[in-house]
């Protein structure tokens, strides 16, 4: 029977070892992929990222082309068909830049920013939780196999155990 005991424990501990694996593979395939997705996100913005609205809607082409329309309309006059054409794309441009930079923001907000903290700050937490937490499992092992061993010897040798514990004094 004890066998047989043994014989599950030892398999169930092979069981969680072998998923304690997978497991490992599997935050560190989640980890690269965070990563390389927070890079390619990253680099799609066309704004700086982390800067704030007025200094990206200045360095923004979008930007840039609706002030020249606007300047161009200005020059023009509102008299002429080309000068209200230009004035007229060049607000709808400047609300476009706008809305481009809204969109950014939010996407640095609610992705971006949430994939870095992924696999920069949380997936190294939990990796060094699961080692620690191993390391706390392996002296628990130790410490329940000195308790067996003692509980054994002092059943079977009662006399022997307290006479070399006193002599230890």
């Amino acid at each position: 029977m004890k066998k047989q005991f043994n014989r599950m424990r030892q398999l169930a501990n092979q069981t969680v070892g072998f998923l304690s694996v997978q497991v490992e593979k599997r935050l560190e395939l989640v980890k690269q992929v965070s990563h390389s997705t927070h890079k390619k996100l990253t680099a799609c913005l066309q704004g700086q990222q982390g800067v704030d609205v007025d200094k990206k809607s200045k360095k923004l082409p979008l930007t840039t082309l609706a002030q020249c329309m606007v300047e161009g309309a200005a020059v023009l006059g509102d008299e002429s068909l080309l000068g209200k054409m230009l004035k007229l794309c060049g607000d709808t441009q400047e609300r476009l830049a706008q809305e481009l930079i809204l969109f950014e923001l939010t996407i640095e907000r609610d992705v971006i920013e949430p994939l870095y903290d992924l696999a920069e700050v949380e997936i190294p937490n939990i990796q060094k939780q699961r080692k620690h937490l191993a390391k706390l499992v392996l002296d628990m092992d130790s410490a329940r196999t000195r308790i067996s061993y003692q509980q054994t010897c002092t059943v079977l040798w009662p006399k022997k155990l307290t006479m070399q514990a006193t002599s230890r004094q």
